[in-house]
């Protein structure tokens, strides 16, 4: 290109930047101009969107000895889903519940109930809190035995089973839903004792019972595995039990494979933060009445807002072609 063309096509293009950088700060200027008129926005709080209002941090300070008890948490976790109207989505089919005395375990032993299904529920010590569970299910119009017992342990878990079915006859839905966690800040502080614990509980729990489990269930079946947000974003101060519900979700998915030639289906649900007796029973006390707050809710879940996922896992009329699936719920993150 000859020199005076050259010198033209420089002074067009550099007169064309110049304009563009004009229209980029005149566009900035109202921008600027318009946000100044604006009032600072506010914060938006926590987010309800349910059926009823739900409980907002900051909660009472509050730390309670293991395995963590409801009738002593404040406030009381919601339940018992009022708005919730039953419509024979497991009519006639008998759950077993681990961990089924309180927390999710309790919400949703009374769904299914409400659903039209017999109730089994499995817990540690937690005696008057499995009291409470097994007085809910039975005002639902259903039946229900509650068993005490350690599901780290091969032998409860085939008693667990064995007195289910000589109760009602059958066994259609294993919910596995029992769990320990302790937080260790620093992971050198983390004994063996303790992660062979959370192990004890969190896996061998779940394979033991649905290993005994799975011989007395027919095709139609279906088993729902309890995770966790931490097994899928992992969390620094629950290494161990971050580890076993990422194990959660992986023998979910192996499993299911494994059983359709059965017809059982296997799927699993990851909450987030949720408020139950697990977590002020392994947080400080001031970390447990900011529980929830860093979610974009703002608050964390009450049992009953998890529920409803365990009733459209467990129903063949809602989830008849869903296995091997996780579902997180875990407020917006």
């Amino acid at each position: 290109m000859p020199t005076s063309s050259r010198t033209k096509s420089d002074a067009a293009d550099k007169s064309d930047t110049a304009k563009t950088a004009r229209r980029q700060r005149g566009v900035q200027r109202k921008v600027d101009a318009t946000d100044r008129r604006k009032p600072k926005p506010k914060s938006p709080g926590a987010m309800q969107a349910g059926a009823r209002r739900y409980p907002v941090p900051p909660f009472p300070r509050q730390h309670h000895p293991k395995p963590g008890e409801e009738w002593a948490l404040e406030p009381a976790p919601l339940y018992d889903a009022p708005f919730w109207r039953g419509s024979g989505k497991l009519e006639d089919k008998v759950a077993l519940i681990t961990g089924g005395d309180s927390g999710i375990g309790r919400a949703v032993a009374v769904l299914f109930a409400r659903e039209g299904a017999d109730i089994a529920i499995v817990y540690l010590s937690e005696d008057r809190d499995a009291k409470a569970t097994k007085q809910a299910v039975e005002a639902e119009g259903r039946r229900c035995i509650a068993l005490r017992g350690d599901v780290a342990k091969r032998a409860f878990c085939r008693k667990a089973v064995g007195e289910t079915i000589k109760a009602f006859g059958k066994l259609d839905v294993l919910v596995n839903n029992a769990a320990f966690q302790v937080h260790s800040a620093d992971f050198a502080d983390l004994t063996e004792a303790h992660f062979d614990t959370t192990l004890k509980t969190n896996l061998y729990g779940y394979f033991h019972m649905a290993q005994e489990a799975v011989p007395h269930m027919k095709p139609g079946s279906a088993i729902v595995n309890t995770g966790s947000v931490t097994g899928i974003e992992g969390s620094k101060q629950l290494i161990d039990y971050s580890m076993t519900k990422g194990g959660i979700h992986a023998f979910t998915r192996a499993l299911s494979g494994n059983l359709i030639g059965k017809g059982i289906r296997v799927n699993a649900v990851a909450p987030g933060p949720v408020w139950t007796p697990l977590n002020p029973s392994e947080k400080e006390a001031e970390d447990v009445s900011q529980f929830g707050a860093k979610t974009p809710m703002k608050r964390p879940a009450q049992p009953e807002e998890i529920a409803p996922a365990y009733v459209f896992l467990a129903s063949p009329q809602c989830s008849s072609y869903i296995t091997g699936e996780i579902l997180p719920i875990i407020g917006g993150y």
